[in-house]
């Protein structure tokens, strides 16, 4: 479960970084190479060439920093939580 998080969380950094700068690669590089051509299309004031590199910056840096955790964890290096146990009366 905390995996998923960390893929969002860096999902969600990503995506918002290059919203600001939308020549971030590996994303435009992908989207040059699948599309090439620009869009004057905008969804929400924001052009969609802008947001499709920014959801394809967001899934590969998401999927990155998730492998990083899981193999991090899997080596024992992050620590696991203790669950506390209640005891009733």
């Amino acid at each position: 479960m905390r995996g998923a998080i960390i893929f969002v969380v860096a999902f969600l950094i990503f995506f918002v970084v290059t919203l600001g700068y939308q020549d971030l690669p590996p994303g435009r590089l992908i989207y040059d190479a699948v599309v090439g051509a620009e869009t004057d299309y905008q969804v929400l004031g924001i052009p969609a060439t802008t947001l499709i590199v920014a959801v394809f910056n967001g899934a590969i840096f998401g999927i990155i920093i998730w492998i990083i955790y899981t193999a991090a964890d899997k080596a024992g290096l992050i620590p696991k939580r203790k669950k506390q146990t209640t005891t009733e009366s």
